[in-house]
């Protein structure tokens, strides 16, 4: 059974998965799912038709927009913002107010076990691979390898790191040596 804070608006039409905790004032819509055992910080949104796996562990203030998956295990700290739209206009041409039917979104996926710093902002279209570790106040414009260390605006990679975040001096040995953390199950 989830634990939701008494403040927080939790459609009754998502699915949240048994053992996760859901803090004060977090909203998630409807179709969203959350896995198992996940912990949802304090003021986090996730939209509509969002899918959070198990273990995965999002920090307050986030929001997690629709067009979004996020894997199995993945950290997202505070303040993260994934976005879903590269053409962000509040009307069209004609000057009408967008609606739904007027914008495309756009979709990201997180893989297993990444990690975000916190103030990360991720643009709509990417993938972050297994393991990678993005640092605090980066800016993801394009995918993310697997096991890459990515910081900066726009992110870009300066190294690798393995499950436990160990620096290592290439993709390879970043693999290899989580194979060895992780008793080769990965």
């Amino acid at each position: 059974m989830a634990t939701i804070h008494p403040t927080a608006d939790v459609s009754p039409h998502a699915e949240i998965g048994a053992g996760t905790r859901v803090w004060s004032n977090v909203q998630i819509r409807e179709r969203a799912r959350v896995g198992r055992n996940c912990i949802i910080g304090r003021n986090t949104y996730i939209e509509f038709d969002v899918i959070v796996g198990d273990n995965v562990k999002i920090q307050n203030n986030a929001s997690l927009y629709v067009g979004l998956t996020v894997e199995d295990g993945v950290f997202i700290g505070p303040h993260v913002i994934f976005t879903n739209d590269k053409l962000p206009r509040a009307i069209n041409p004609d000057g009408s107010l967008k609606s739904a039917a007027d914008w495309h979104v756009g979709t990201t996926r997180v893989r297993y076990g990444a990690a975000l710093g916190a103030n990360t902002v991720v643009v709509t279209g990417v993938t972050i691979g297994r393991w990678a570790m993005v640092g605090s106040g980066s800016v993801v414009t394009r995918d993310v390898p697997d096991h890459a260390l990515m910081v900066g605006n726009p992110a870009r990679v300066i190294g690798w790191v393995s499950a436990s975040g160990v620096r290592c001096a290439s993709q390879e040995e970043a693999i290899a040596l989580t194979e060895q953390e992780c008793g080769a199950t990965t």
